[in-house]
């Protein structure tokens, strides 16, 4: 297993430590409860470094992104972020990913862990602009600090105005003495706060800058598992569990960063303005369970005579709620709020209802 440059650290603090993407990260240090509340009313710090980097540069780099991406890549503001997908030449997706625009000519890309090397090798055979690609996956480090605290933790570390850099947008500067630094409003937890970006080797730094400047606001460390509950309850997507290569951004609700009216062609645009029109097979839709067992990847979903409607996702019990919820997709003549489904659990039906997501 790969290593970030935060394991022994992790191990220290009795972090429970599981692969995950290929690298050895810390699942849990405490409980998911309490990493999960932390995050959610006050602040915690995920090391997220097994993500993926990507620089693409050069005149025709906006071209490119424009080409594998489903959003308006053209549309990002220097400073700007943008949550978007790269479909394949099917109607699935390759992964999603986050691009920040640097300038004109300078974009950077950030992908999941477990799809570094897939989505270099996607990007590269769609290159036929000539785009500068380089690299920078194993020499940056990444922490998340999330939650409604993390402003005001961060902002001890950093003369850069946290206050004036809004929802999905990044500065870079200096932080706990790391000049080059990128500060971004952005995060997967549906809970504020923000991702910094610093040299690899640095990365010890910052941690421990972190902890000692939050040491009054009891800060804690958190690990993947609360960062799974916190995601699934803000109904935020996984790649791997609820988004995949056979799945439609369309059919998984992610309409809304598929600009189908965007300058110039991207790849499957063709199958999602058809989808469109004639409308979808199936859609991912989230539900709450009557019942005390945790919906799980791959159980089945039945309607009242009991035959397959659909597929579980991603499931957990909902510390917030205090329930079991989930996201599956089903039959489209399933998917409004408020139907009754069943899961099989292998052993019985347990009954769940379809709800809006997000949960909370």
């Amino acid at each position: 297993m790969k290593e970030t440059a935060l394991t022994e650290k992790h191990i220290l603090l009795g972090a429970k430590m599981a692969e995950f993407a290929g690298y050895n990260m810390p699942i849990v240090y405490t409980s998911i409860k309490e990493e999960h509340f932390a995050v959610r009313n006050n602040v915690g710090v995920f090391d997220v470094s097994h993500m993926g980097e990507f620089r693409i540069k050069g005149p025709n780099a906006l071209a490119l992104l424009q080409k594998v991406t489903s959003n308006d890549v053209a549309s990002l503001s220097n400073n700007q972020a943008q949550y978007t997908c790269m479909p394949n030449k099917k109607g699935g997706i390759v992964d999603d990913l986050i691009i920040y625009k640097v300038n004109d000519e300078e974009y950077f890309v950030v992908v999941n862990a477990s799809n570094i090397e897939k989505d270099w090798n996607w990007i590269a055979s769609n290159n036929d602009v000539n785009a500068t690609m380089v690299n920078e996956s194993d020499t940056i480090g990444l922490l998340a600090v999330q939650g409604p605290n993390a402003a005001k933790l961060l902002q001890r570390l950093t003369s850069v105005n946290l206050s004036e850099i809004d929802f999905y947008h990044f500065r870079v500067g200096e932080i706990a003495g790391i000049k080059n630094s990128i500060i971004s409003a952005t995060g997967y937890t549906g809970s504020g706060g923000f991702e910094l970006y610093v040299p690899d080797h640095k990365l010890g730094e910052l941690w421990d800058a972190i902890f000692e400047a939050g040491k009054d606001l009891n800060i804690l460390p958190c690990g993947l598992g609360a960062r799974d509950t916190l995601r699934l309850e803000k109904g935020y997507c996984l790649y791997g569990n609820d988004i995949n290569d056979e799945t439609s951004p369309l059919e998984a609700g992610l309409g809304w960063i598929t600009k189908l009216k965007k300058e110039g062609d991207f790849n499957s645009k063709s199958i999602f303005l058809k989808q469109k029109k004639e409308g979808l097979a199936k859609k991912l839709v989230g539900f709450k369970v009557d019942d005390r067992r945790v919906p799980r990847h791959g159980y089945k979903i039945l309607n009242e005579k009991e035959e397959i409607i659909g597929e579980v996702t991603s499931g957990t019990q909902s510390p917030n709620l205090d329930i079991p919820i989930g996201m599956g997709y089903v039959e489209i003549s399933y998917a409004e709020a408020n139907q009754k489904i069943w899961i099989d659990t292998g052993r019985k039906n347990i009954e769940a209802t379809i709800c809006k997501i997000p949960f909370l």
